[in-house]
């Protein structure tokens, strides 16, 4: 299966340039002012607004493309929710990261429930087509009557303490959600959130991978990776 072709035509600015401006807002904790000066340093006018149109026409078709080539996940995910605000109104961000901390999904939805665990548990399954060996979450007792419905055989620990792993694993992105200062709309959200995600898995350096080399080795590949993902190569 060939990787998908993002098209970069009728845009007065070079791919290369696109692509950077991209990969900084989704690689760092950078509002789209601070991407506007860093570009402007390089010799390159770009205003904040043309900044973000380039993330909503290209940042999820590289989100895509980057997701579509990740390794499959571990067999032992975690997860948990966190509170958000958009336009005003408080929703709940579900999310799953796999052992190794990559973050395998990120829902959006209005309730704290069984029905929205479950729909979680689902997307999961679904989109990696394997019910795993293991799932560890905090104390909230819908996930378990969720699981009760989707795979009751599956192991399931519930504590708070174990499941440091995914609330660590958010810490990045609330950096970024107070650089945004809030959100115009739950769609809006839910693309930014799949966007940043992305990026960070290529990106992150995994824990088993941390001897200088090792880590130079890792950047190197996911700057491969990420020229792959927006068709520079």
């Amino acid at each position: 299966m060939q990787t998908p072709v993002i098209n970069f035509k009728r845009h007065r600015f070079a791919p290369q340039i696109i692509a950077y401006a991209v990969w900084l807002y989704l690689r760092f904790n950078m509002s789209l002012r601070e991407v506007e000066e860093m570009l402007l340093e390089r010799g390159r006018d770009v205003s904040y607004e043309t900044i973000w149109r380039w993330i909503a026409a290209f940042g999820p078709q590289i989100a895509r493309i980057l997701r579509w080539r990740q390794a499959r996940p571990g067999d032992v995910w975690y997860l948990d929710e966190v509170v958000v605000k958009c336009a005003g109104t408080k929703f709940w961000l579900w999310r799953a990261v796999d052992q190794h901390g990559t973050v395998l999904e990120e829902i959006l939805q209005k309730r704290r429930d069984k029905k929205a665990a479950k729909r979680l548990l689902v997307a999961l399954m679904k989109r990696y087509g394997f019910i795993p060996k293991q799932i560890v979450t905090n104390k909230l007792r819908s996930y378990g009557l969720a699981k009760a419905d989707v795979a009751p055989s599956l192991d399931h620990w519930s504590h708070k303490g174990l499941n440091n792993r995914a609330e660590n694993s958010r810490l990045p992105f609330q950096k970024q959600e107070r650089t945004m200062q809030g959100h115009r709309s739950p769609g809006a959200l839910q693309r930014f959130v799949a966007m940043h995600s992305a990026t960070r898995n290529r990106f992150s350096v995994p824990s088993h991978r941390r001897a200088a080399q090792t880590i130079r080795y890792h950047r190197l590949e996911a700057f491969d990776e990420w020229k792959i993902a927006t068709c520079l190569v």
